[in-house]
């Protein structure tokens, strides 16, 4: 079992910075792929990073390319979301999620460990 735990949300104004950070703890972190996801009120989870267990692959959703960037510490069961140029469309629940090695990653379903989010509200 894999708990996963955010923070770093809160409420910022259009064009600033938030950076969410998601820990995990229980078994072993290695070996997981971990992703970002993000919900708005009456709209369906979406993808939006997610990183390799060996920080060689990223992927994001095109809506924050060139802005946000995701990283992870193995040392420290870590997992960062670097969110810039925020946008009031950014607002959102963020969760991480953890899942193992291989297969697609792009969907909620195939991770299966969540955070309980975080809220990002970014004002215009």
């Amino acid at each position: 079992q894999v708990q996963l735990v955010e923070s770093g949300g809160g409420l910022v104004l259009s064009g600033g910075s938030l950076r969410l950070s998601c820990v995990a703890s229980g078994r072993t972190f290695s070996g997981y792929s971990m992703g970002w996801f993000r919900q708005a009120p009456g709209k369906e989870r979406e993808f939006v990073a997610r990183i390799s267990w060996s920080n060689e692959n990223t992927n994001y959703v095109d809506s924050v390319k060139g802005r946000f960037t995701i990283s992870r510490d193995n040392a420290k069961n870590t997992v960062y979301l670097q969110m810039n140029s925020l946008k009031p469309e950014d607002t959102a629940v963020y969760y991480c999620a953890a899942k193992p090695f291989g297969g697609t990653w792009n969907r909620a379903g195939d991770y299966d460990y969540w955070g309980q989010g975080t809220q990002v509200t970014v004002s215009s």
